[in-house]
C-alpha cells in the first residue's frame, strides 16, 4: 500500500526522475517570495528539495509558513539554475497541490538552521523539540543510534549477551550522591537509582553468565560539566568470568577502535595494545589522570635543582617545570596571560617563567634568581635550546603542584597549537591507589570499592593503606576519561577486610551489600569488567565540545529539564502516598 503522505523523501529525487509525478512531505525550511511565484525549500531528515509554487497555486500557499509541515504533490522538472551544494540540486518539483499538515502557529523562538546565532542555551533547551530540527544536532542523534548499534554488534560478535539489570535498586557508596526514590509500600524506605549496575553484573557472574553487557543507564547526582551529563548518562557496561586485567583490555582494544574507525572517517585511530601509564607516573608527567597524549608537553620535577635557593617562592617547595620551544616571538603579554590563567583559573599562587635568547642567556620572569649553576642543570635536564621558555609551578604540597602544572600544560598545548590533528590517542591509566585520604583525614576508597587489591589479603594486612594498589584501570582518549573498570574482589574475607580499612564494619557490609556478600559464599568465579562511557565517546566521534549536543533531551547547566520543567513540585497527596513531608528551611 502506497504511503499517503509521500512517494519519495526530500533527498531522493534526481535528474532521472524528471517528468514523474511525485508526493513529498516535510518541514518548510525557507520561503522565497518573488511575487507571482514562490520557491520553498522542503526539508525532511534526509535532505532538501526545492518546490516551485506558481501563481495559480498562491492561494493554497497562504498558510505556508517557515517550519510548518507541508505535503506537496507535483511534477519533477530540471532546474534552470542548478545548486551543486545539495544532492537534489539538479531538479525541482513544480507543485500542483499543497496541503499544510501541521501549522506553525507561533513565531519561532530562534531560527532553526541559521549558524552562529546568539541564542541562550536555556532557550534552546526549553524548545529542544525545535532545536532537534537543526541539521547538525539532528544528525548527531541519528549518528548516535548508529554508534550504539555498532557497539552492540561488536560485543555480540565477541560472544557477549545483553542482559538488563534493575533501575530501582539499593543505595551504595559508588563515589557520588544517589538519586533516592521513596517507597509507597514500605514507609521510610527508599530505592536508589543505580550509579552503575555494579552489584548486579557481579551477581550475574556468580550466576554463571560468563559474558554480560548492556547499554546501561546510570544515575549520579553530580554537578554538570561540558563533558558530563548531569543526573543520567549511559555506559557500555560489561563483565566477564574467569579472566584477568589483560582479557578486559583485549576486549576494549578491539571494540573501541573498531567503532571509532567506523564513525570517524579520515581520522587516525590508535589500535591496541594501548599505551599503559601507572597512575603515579601520569600525575608526575601530566599532572592529571586523564592525559591528552596529543599534547607533547611533559611536566618535569626540578625540586632538587632549587634546593637552598634564596628565591622565597621556591624555597622548601615542590617545583615543577614545563619547557616549550620556539618562543622567540612570544611577547611579554603571552607570559602575563598564562600567569593570570594559572592564578585565576587553577588556584596557583603564581606562575614563574624564564626565556632563553639566541645566545642562551636567560631573560624575563625570574631569570635574576637563577644562577649559572642552576641554569646549566636546567638546560641539561630539560634539553633547553635557543628560544626555549620554561614555566615553573611551586607549592608546599606535591599533589597541588602536580595539579596546577597539569592545568598549565593543557593551556599551553592549546595556546601554542601543539595538539596533533585528526587523531584519537588512547591509553590505559593503571595501578590506581586502593585508598586515599578524605578531606577529614580518614581512609576512604580511591576509585571503586569492589576492586581486588594488588597483593590480596596479604597487602591489606601488612601494607600502609595508602601504599596499596588496586587492579583498577581507566581508558583515556584525547584527554577524556572514556572508561573505568577493575578486576573485582570476589573473596568474602578480602571484601570484609577491604571495607574495614575504609571504616565499614562487617555488619555494614552485610547490610549494604547483602546479596553480594551472601553470593560470595557460593563459589564465586574470578571476574573483571569495564564500562566505557557512551555519551562521552559519541561526543568525541561527532567532534562536539559539549556533551549536550549528542543527547536528545539533555538537562541544562543547573541539572534542570527546562522543557519538561523537572524537577518540579508535586501535590501533597503524592507526598502522603510515599510518606514524605516537606520541611521548610527556616534559615
Amino acid at each position: 500500500m502506497a504511503n499517503k503522505y509521500r512517494t519519495h523523501n526530500c533527498n531522493e529525487l534526481r535528474i532521472k526522475n524528471v517528468g514523474e509525478e511525485v508526493r513529498l512531505a516535510g518541514f518548510v525550511q525557507k520561503i522565497r517570495n518573488l511575487g507571482k511565484m514562490l520557491f520553498i525549500d522542503l526539508r525532511d531528515e534526509n535532505g532538501i528539495t526545492q518546490i516551485v509554487v506558481n501563481e495559480e497555486l498562491l492561494d493554497q500557499a497562504k498558510d505556508v509558513t517557515s517550519e510548518c509541515t507541508l505535503q506537496v504533490n507535483g511534477k519533477v522538472v530540471e532546474r534552470s539554475s542548478k545548486n551543486d551544494k545539495i544532492p537534489t540540486g539538479e531538479i525541482e518539483v513544480v507543485a500542483n497541490e499543497l496541503t499544510v499538515l501541521g501549522k506553525c502557529r507561533n513565531s519561532l523562538p530562534f531560527e532553526i538552521n541559521v549558524p552562529d546565532q546568539n541564542v541562550r542555551e536555556d532557550l534552546k533547551l526549553e524548545y529542544r523539540f525545535l532545536d532537534l530540527r537543526n541539521e547538525r544536532i539532528h544528525k548527531n542523534i541519528l549518528k548516535r543510534a548508529k554508534i550504539l548499534k555498532d557497539f552492540r554488534d561488536e560485543m555480540v560478535a565477541l560472544g557477549f549477551y545483553e542482559i538488563q539489570t534493575p533501575i530501582l535498586a539499593n543505595s551504595s557508596p559508588e563515589g557520588a550522591r544517589d538519586f533516592l526514590v521513596p517507597s509507597r509500600l514500605h514507609p521510610g524506605e527508599f530505592y536508589a537509582l543505580p550509579q552503575a549496575p555494579q552489584q548486579f553484573k557481579q551477581l550475574l557472574m556468580v550466576s554463571g553468565f560468563e559474558k554480560y553487557f548492556q547499554i546501561a543507564p546510570c544515575f549520579r547526582d553530580e554537578d554538570p560539566r561540558a563533558d558530563r551529563s548531569p543526573g543520567e548518562f549511559y555506559q557500555l557496561d560489561f563483565e566477564m568470568s574467569f579472566v584477568e586485567q589483560e582479557d578486559v583490555f583485549k576486549v576494549v582494544e578491539q571494540v573501541v577502535p573498531n567503532v571509532f574507525e567506523k564513525n570517524t572517517e579520515g581520522w587516525q585511530v590508535d589500535k591496541g595494545p594501548f599505551i599503559r601509564i601507572p597512575y603515579r607516573e601520569a600525575m608526575e608527567k601530566y599532572g592529571i589522570d586523564k592525559p591528552d597524549l596529543r599534547n607533547p608537553l611533559i611536566i618535569q620535577d626540578v625540586t632538587d635543582i632549587f634546593e637552598g635557593t634564596e628565591f622565597k617562592a621556591f624555597s622548601g617547595k615542590t617545583v615543577k617545570a614545563i619547557i616549550t620551544h620556539n618562543m622567540e616571538e612570544k611577547p611579554r603579554k603571552f607570559f602575563d596571560t598564562m600567569s593570570e590563567y594559572a592564578v585565576e583559573e587553577l588556584g596557583a599562587k603564581g606562575l614563574a617563567w624564564v626565556k632563553f635568547d639566541e645566545t642562551m642567556a636567560l631573560n624575563g620572569g625570574i631569570s635574576k634568581f637563577i644562577d649559572d649553576n642552576r641554569k646549566a642543570k636546567l638546560v641539561e635536564r630539560l634539553d633547553a635550546k635557543s628560544g626555549s621558555a620554561i614555566f615553573f609551578v611551586a607549592d608546599e604540597k606535591l599533589e597541588t603542584a602536580q595539579k596546577i602544572a597539569g592545568g598549565v600544560r593543557i593551556k599551553l598545548g592549546q595556546e601554542l597549537d601543539l595538539l596533533e590533528k585528526n587523531v584519537y590517542r588512547f591509553c590505559w591509566i593503571v595501578d590506581f591507589p586502593m585508598y586515599e585520604l578524605s578531606d577529614e583525614g580518614t581512609i576512604d576508597f580511591n576509585h571503586n570499592p569492589f576492586s581486588m587489591p594488588q597483593g590480596g589479603m596479604e597487602a591489606l594486612e601488612s601494607k600502609n593503606p595508602l601504599d596499596i594498589l588496586a587492579y583498577q584501570y581507566d581508558l583515556v582518549g584525547n584527554g577524556y576519561e572514556l572508561a573505568s573498570g577493575a578486576v573485582r574482589n570476589h573473596d568474602q574475607e578480602i571484601m570484609i577486610k577491604a571495607f574495614e580499612i575504609a571504616g565499614y564494619t562487617e555488619e555494614d557490609v552485610k547490610v549494604k551489600f547483602g546479596a553480594l556478600f551472601k553470593a560470595f559464599s557460593y563459589g564465586t568465579p574470578p571476574h573483571a569488567g569495564c564500562a566505557p562511557g557512551i555519551d562521552r565517546m559519541i561526543m568525541l566521534m561527532e567532534h562536539e565540545d559539549n556533551i549536550r549536543d549528542v543527547i536528545a533531551f539533555p538537562k541544562n547547566k543547573k541539572a534542570r529539564d527546562v522543557m519538561m520543567n523537572a524537577p518540579s513540585k508535586v501535590f501533597d497527596k503524592q507526598l502522603e502516598e510515599v510518606h514524605i513531608q516537606i520541611v521548610e528551611n527556616e534559615h
